[in-house]
């Protein structure tokens, strides 16, 4: 299957750019909107996750949330549980937002790198809450229709 890219705007957010204190944990640690533009008809589901690519643990994962039904607008400020009614029951896994998002805040004065994905994938993943990142992305191999990320700063 060929997988294409896909396009979209964390709103508030530049690729390169700096994160907006909400989105952080050292401020009201919501997650950002996200604004989908090329997404693939065959698209039946999506997964996000948010990774901090300068962790001594290599690419921790700060969120993951999957079966979000496909939309292209994702809601900010999704709201913690294993589940979100509000989202299709869309599914947030184990990172270190346990069930929820959990924005950057690395040491003081240590300026880090963050990568958001977007994965589309053409079913829905059946694995429960307890999964990591790694089980998620392993299921949805051969299913990912497109992907598309974006990399932002913050100290």
């Amino acid at each position: 299957m060929e997988q294409k890219i896909l396009n979209f705007d964390c709103v508030g957010i530049k690729d390169g750019g700096v994160f907006p204190l909400a989105n952080t944990g050292r401020g009201r640690d919501v997650s950002p909107e996200f604004v989908i533009h090329n997404l693939a008809p065959d698209a039946q589901t999506l997964v996000v996750t948010l990774e901090d690519l300068s962790h001594p643990i290599n690419n921790f994962t700060h969120w993951l949330i999957w079966n979000i039904p496909t939309m292209t607008k994702i809601p900010a400020a999704i709201p913690a549980g294993k589940t979100v009614a509000e989202l299709g029951n869309a599914i947030q896994g184990v990172a270190y937002g346990w069930h929820r998002y959990a924005g950057p805040k690395p040491p003081c004065g240590k300026t880090h790198k963050y990568r958001f994905t977007i994965y589309a994938l053409d079913c829905l993943l059946d694995i429960g809450a307890a999964a990591t990142k790694r089980k998620v992305l392993k299921m949805a191999v051969g299913h990912i229709v497109q992907q598309g990320s974006i990399c932002v700063y913050f100290e």
